[in-house]
């Protein structure tokens, strides 16, 4: 496998993780994280413990959702939440363009644009969250309270 900490994308996580605590490392798996039952299964840890980075698309903005690995997250929630009522999955270009990273290595930190940040409050009853670094194969570990730390997010009720 090259050398996945050379490429751009995951250099961007690593530099921002470095800016915030310098004891927060990307990590890089044998096997693939692109899913969030990839990720549980490479690392050994329940899906939940899994941080899903998801892109959606308003009018006008985009709005990135960190969400359980074990949950979904709710439409018709973001809707109520945001009174917006247009809202959908952002494109895999919209996503690129957006967070410089391809759908299966979406990052919660480190986007080329800033987001507006949405986190699940599901995902504070693990010691330890899991996130992707910039590629399918790469990860860091994280708790709840830095997580929210680092991507200045807002605790909202997103999930169904």
């Amino acid at each position: 496998m090259e050398n996945l900490l050379e490429k751009e994308p995951v250099k961007r996580v690593i530099k921002a993780l470095k800016n915030f605590d310098s004891s927060l490392k990307v990590e890089i798996l044998n096997s693939s994280a692109r899913t969030a039952i990839d990720a549980a299964s490479s690392l050994n840890c329940e899906v939940g413990a899994i941080v899903k980075s998801l892109l959606f698309r308003t009018s006008d903005t985009f709005l990135l959702c960190l969400v359980s690995g074990d949950k979904r997250c709710s439409l018709n929630k973001l809707k109520k939440t945001t009174q917006i009522k247009d809202i959908s999955m952002a494109s895999p270009e919209d996503v690129k363009i957006q967070t410089g990273y391809t759908i299966g290595g979406v990052s919660p930190i480190g986007h080329l644009k800033k987001q507006n940040i949405f986190i699940d409050n599901s995902l504070k009853r693990f010691d330890d969250i899991f996130a992707a670094a910039g590629h399918p194969n790469c990860i860091f570990k994280i708790n709840f309270k830095n997580l929210l730390e680092i991507t200045q997010g807002e605790i909202k009720d997103i999930v169904e």
